[in-house]
């Protein structure tokens, strides 16, 4: 009797034990899922960055061709940038939660060959 009832307090304290831990692990795991989501943002960043720059070396439009690099699900929220001899890509990562804190990535290329001068 005493054997049975032991095995029913530790199945009890089992359950416990898994209801306090499944918590940390989903919280783990979106924490992995907008680190991943965040990397993705700045992978597309550096490409639209590039496409921009490229761009804007023969003479087209770098807005247009960072925008038509970056997908769709980053196109709302980005912004390209001239600065200094380089083009610069700004992009706000998805988020895994919507409470979560917006994470924006940026990227930047050179426009142009070293020695480069724009319409020059």
């Amino acid at each position: 009797m005493a054997d049975e009832a032991t095995r029913e307090r530790e199945a009890g304290q089992a359950s416990i034990s898994l209801i306090a831990v499944v918590p940390g692990l989903i919280v783990a795991a979106l924490a992995a899922v907008q680190f991943a989501l965040a990397g993705h943002a700045a992978l597309s960043a550096a490409n639209a960055a590039r496409a921009a720059a490229r761009a804007s070396y023969t003479g087209a439009d770098p807005t247009a061709a960072a925008r038509a690099a970056l997908p769709d699900a980053l196109m709302g929220g980005a912004r390209v940038l001239r600065r200094e001899g380089r083009m610069e890509v700004e992009v706000e990562a998805p988020r895994a939660l919507p409470f979560l804190p917006p994470i924006v990535t940026a990227a930047s290329a050179d426009l142009g060959p070293a020695g480069w001068t724009p319409d020059g």
